[in-house]
């Protein structure tokens, strides 16, 4: 199998992330859309993608794409695609659907039609009637846009947030991909201090820890694809053991998270654990009015409670008025907090140098940015001898 077309989807306002992060990948040749990103690549690209994406929520091959305005057209045109190159005769293929301003607005009908067409496309490959679906899973989706038709197939499975290290949760935890993509958004980088002082369960400490080390965040977990026929085993085999052979597990860094919260306190050290990074990561219970540190030009990273619930605005307004005033002390680094609240740079005291609209989960905030200056160059002066 040669060139594929393929998808990897993310929440809105990281789709540029995802981006670079396929350029770094090596996937120059990309189309950067609401929500996902197409890109050109073998089957050794859905294996590269599945375990090196930080940002990237999953991994969809693209079957085909087209106009459907009838249900008819749909079942056709479905029907036509190369369902049998991919789905074996015992793999388990629920469809899955959603649609958008187009005509065929139902859903559920939809499915079935996806449904009915790839089985008939199955009979035909493997002459036979029925088809019992136990064996590996191909989750098929059909999204209309527009009258669009997107046909994939989900290679990721679980979700690619879901990186194996956190399975103990409090609150409303940041999901792993968005924490990742606020990390690239500030370019913050091994050499520099970087601090999260609402840091909760510890996911921006972690996802920070595991990019300076370079650690694939996949490398922990599984993919539906490694079941898929198509993809031999040793492809999956190569590709864990390349990003086990660019791990850096000695580089020093200096990440430090802290919260008010012992219970907190306590996840964040089992998942730093979990994640095996934990003794590159310093924990601390500290309110936020008592941070400090010692290094200049750090970064500050962090995602502090948005007052979403009744009854907490002027507790937020509160937090938001001590942040400004705390961070004044940080006067060589840069801030970068995300919040759903619009008042944010007013009871912060200060306008951003940028800001970014970006979905935690369902709710809409900004990203806001603070550029401290940058850190003095070091010169190597090399003298002849």
């Amino acid at each position: 199998m040669g060139k594929l077309q393929l998808i990897a989807t993310s929440a809105f306002g990281i789709e540029a992330v995802v981006g670079r992060e396929l350029k770094n990948l090596g996937y120059t040749d990309q189309l950067v859309e609401n929500g996902r990103v197409t890109f050109s690549g073998d089957l050794n690209a859905v294996c590269r993608t599945n375990l090196w994406l930080r940002s990237s929520d999953r991994v969809l091959v693209k079957v085909g794409e087209f106009k459907a305005l009838s249900f008819e057209e749909l079942f056709e045109k479905t029907k036509a695609l190369p369902w049998d190159e991919w789905i074996p005769e015992n793999a388990e293929f629920p469809v899955e659907g959603k649609s958008i301003d187009s005509k065929l607005s139902s859903v559920p009908d939809c499915q079935a039609i996806v449904k009915k067409a790839v089985v008939e496309k199955m009979k035909l490959r493997y002459k036979r009637q029925w088809f019992e679906e136990n064996g590996p899973k191909f989750t098929i989706e059909v999204a209309l846009l527009k009258d669009m038709a997107t046909l994939t197939i989900d290679t990721s499975g679980a979700g690619l947030h879901k990186r194996g290290y956190r399975k103990l949760v409090s609150g409303a935890p940041l999901k792993e991909t968005l924490a990742s993509a606020l990390i690239l958004i500030s370019h913050w980088n091994h050499e520099r201090v970087l601090f999260d002082p609402f840091c909760g369960s510890g996911t921006i400490p972690i996802e920070a820890a595991l990019i300076g080390l370079n650690i694939a965040p996949g490398i922990k977990r599984e993919f539906a694809a490694e079941d898929w026929p198509v993809i031999p085993k040793t492809m999956w085999e190569s590709a864990r053991e390349e990003a086990r052979d660019l791990e850096l597990p000695d580089r020093e860094l200096r990440i430090q998270g802290s919260d008010i919260s012992d219970e907190a306190m306590s996840l964040a050290r089992h998942h730093a654990k979990e994640a095996g990074v934990e003794s590159h990561i310093h924990l601390q219970r500290m309110p936020m009015d008592e941070i400090k540190s010692r290094y200049k030009y750090g970064v500050i990273i962090c995602n502090p409670p948005y007052g979403e619930r009744l009854g907490e605005s002027r507790q937020i307004e509160a937090l938001y008025r001590q942040m400004g005033k705390v961070f004044t002390s940080f006067d060589s680094w840069s801030y970068y907090i995300i919040t759903s609240s619009m008042d944010f740079e007013r009871l912060f005291g200060r306008r951003a140098d940028k800001k970014r609209k970006l979905y935690n989960g369902r709710i809409m905030c900004n990203y806001y940015q603070y550029f401290g200056p940058p850190p003095p160059r070091i010169k190597n002066e090399v003298k002849n001898v």
